[in-house]
């Protein structure tokens, strides 16, 4: 049995964006910190009013946010990576969801973690759920983090799902926005997690099962 998982929305409400800018803050710069979040005010006003795409901009806010991590090292690269899930995905985890992650793996389950996430960030979470990871690579070139290759998200989530593991389908799919339905079809049992309301429209028309209430943004 294959269970796949979204992260963000899904498992936690939390963000890998604020949760790097605290390690920033006791570990580099509490001065550059303060700045990281003054400089993406403006934005986060425009994308919590839906004046530009909420999912994208997370998003590019994550992959910007790497090179926030000065003369970074793979040792470096996993203390901070460590400190985002623990100080803050982790915290801000949904225990619901992640108890029914744990009992498929209990119940003898293959679970993956599959997220646009960068995958240094996802490790950790995963770790304590005992799941393994599809997510966005990322390679350390000259002192700075940085992508391999393109986001793992929409469709190309799914198709690296389906290219890992070697199968047409998974048995069980978890995922909270309408970009996850690629990641939800594939699934004999698709399940929308807290989704966000044109996910929730499509659930329902979908007969899918449906966990939690479409959550406010920001």
């Amino acid at each position: 049995m294959i269970v796949a998982s979204d992260l963000m929305g899904t498992l936690t409400t939390g963000s890998p964006f604020l949760g790097l800018v605290d390690w920033i803050k006791h570990n580099q710069s509490k001065a550059r910190a303060n700045f990281y979040m003054a400089a993406i005010t403006p934005s986060y006003l425009l994308a919590k009013n839906g004046l530009i795409d909420w999912q994208a901009w997370g998003q590019k806010l994550m992959v910007d946010s790497l090179a926030y991590i000065k003369d970074a090292n793979p040792e470096k690269l996993s203390y901070a990576a460590e400190w985002v899930v623990e100080h803050n995905l982790w915290k801000k985890r949904r225990e619901d969801v992640v108890a029914r992650l744990v009992k498929h793996r209990e119940d003898g389950a293959k679970v993956y973690i599959a997220s646009s996430v960068v995958e240094p960030f996802i490790e950790p979470f995963a770790k304590r759920i005992g799941a393994q990871v599809i997510g966005t690579p990322t390679e350390i070139v000259n002192g700075r983090v940085k992508l391999v290759g393109e986001l793992m998200a929409n469709e190309k989530k799914i198709e690296q799902v389906l290219s890992r593991l070697g199968v047409d389908r998974v048995d069980v799919a978890y995922g909270d926005t309408v970009l996850d339905i690629p990641l939800l079809e594939h699934a004999e049992h698709p399940v929308a997690v807290y989704p966000d309301a044109k996910l929730k429209i499509y659930a329902l028309n979908k007969g899918w099962e449906i966990i939690g209430d479409t959550p406010k943004i920001g």
